[in-house]
């Protein structure tokens, strides 16, 4: 049976590992696929050590990520009164419905966050009243926001 050979990613590579990655491969992958794409280089010491800072610099990066998250997630628990107007018809049924965009414009214009749309869990709006709105502001954090839906000109 063949020696595997040790290598340090350069990039993510499905079902093999991510950047960074120290890997056991068989030798004609390493030198037929990997090294020759770029994809990978052989491990040597020097090589671990980058390997390491850049995971390093990788982790310090997120736990910032992290911690900017936590101090926008304080900000919109203490936001208050966060109201949008739509158009009514019989029996305070609304217009439409209330859309992440909406809700994430209205979080923009009243506390100066920007807050990613696709990351604003609406429950299903159909009638005048308070909601309970989720913002996902990072994987591990995430704020819940009270919007009242009132009677009004919607834009």
């Amino acid at each position: 049976m063949a020696k595997r050979i040790q290598l340090v990613l350069n990039q993510d590579i499905i079902k093999l590992g991510r950047s960074g990655d120290l890997v056991d491969v068989a030798p004609g992958y390493a030198r037929n696929y990997l090294l020759p794409q770029g994809l990978a280089v052989r491990a040597t010491p020097g090589i671990l050590k980058q390997a390491e800072r850049r995971r390093e610099v990788e982790r310090q990066r997120l736990a910032e990520l992290k911690q900017v998250a936590d101090g926008q997630k304080a900000t919109l628990e203490k936001l208050s009164n966060l109201t949008l107007p739509k158009q009514v018809g019989e029996n305070d049924a609304i217009f439409g419905t209330v859309t992440n965009r909406e809700v994430a414009e209205a979080i923009q214009a009243a506390a100066g966050i920007e807050v990613d749309s696709r990351g604003v869990e609406v429950p299903e709006v159909r009638k005048l009243g308070t909601y309970t709105v989720e913002v996902k502001l990072h994987p591990d954090v995430s704020a819940t926001v009270t919007v009242e839906v009132v009677a009004g000109d919607a834009e």
